[in-house]
């Protein structure tokens, strides 16, 4: 037989399994939200980005993981991260805005050099290799100035 949709003792059952007394089943309301809402929210989503802090980590880096070393030098900086199994490193120019020749090289130990060379305005790279309990070196070049790290992570 079919699903008892009365109860005898209390009255009928509402479709959520809610037992009122007879003949008081009440229709279930959805809450709308209101027109402004609808246009108010994703205008706020699009100054998220807008509105986060200037001169974060992740705001001129394309890389994951944690910061392991920043070298500076007159026309930039290079950035080097590390997670768990991987290393990773960009070139960051100090002006922006202008393009210019930039390049960014991360080697591992026992690895081939892997590099991003380019006409660029704001950075080189990332460029990412495998550096799971491996050193890793890494060169940044802005114009004629250049930069190395020599073995680190080790």
């Amino acid at each position: 037989m079919g699903a008892n949709v009365f109860d005898r003792t209390a009255g009928p059952v509402g479709p959520d399994g809610a037992v009122g007394p007879a003949g008081a089943v009440k229709p279930m309301r959805r809450r709308r939200l209101p027109l402004v809402g609808l246009l108010v929210l994703p205008l706020l989503g699009g100054l998220v980005p807008v509105l986060a802090a200037p001169g974060t980590a992740q705001a001129a880096s394309g890389c994951s993981g944690r910061p392991a070393k920043t070298v500076e030098f007159s026309t930039g900086e290079l950035r080097v991260y590390k997670s768990r199994a991987h290393a990773c490193a960009v070139t960051v120019a100090k002006k922006p805005g202008k393009r210019r020749t930039m390049s960014v090289t991360l080697q591992a130990r026992g690895g081939r050099a892997v590099s991003d060379k380019g006409s660029y305005t704001k950075m080189a790279g990332p460029v990412t290799v495998n550096a799971l309990n491996r050193c890793v070196r890494a060169t940044g070049a802005i114009g004629k100035k250049s930069v190395s790290t020599g073995w680190i992570l080790c």
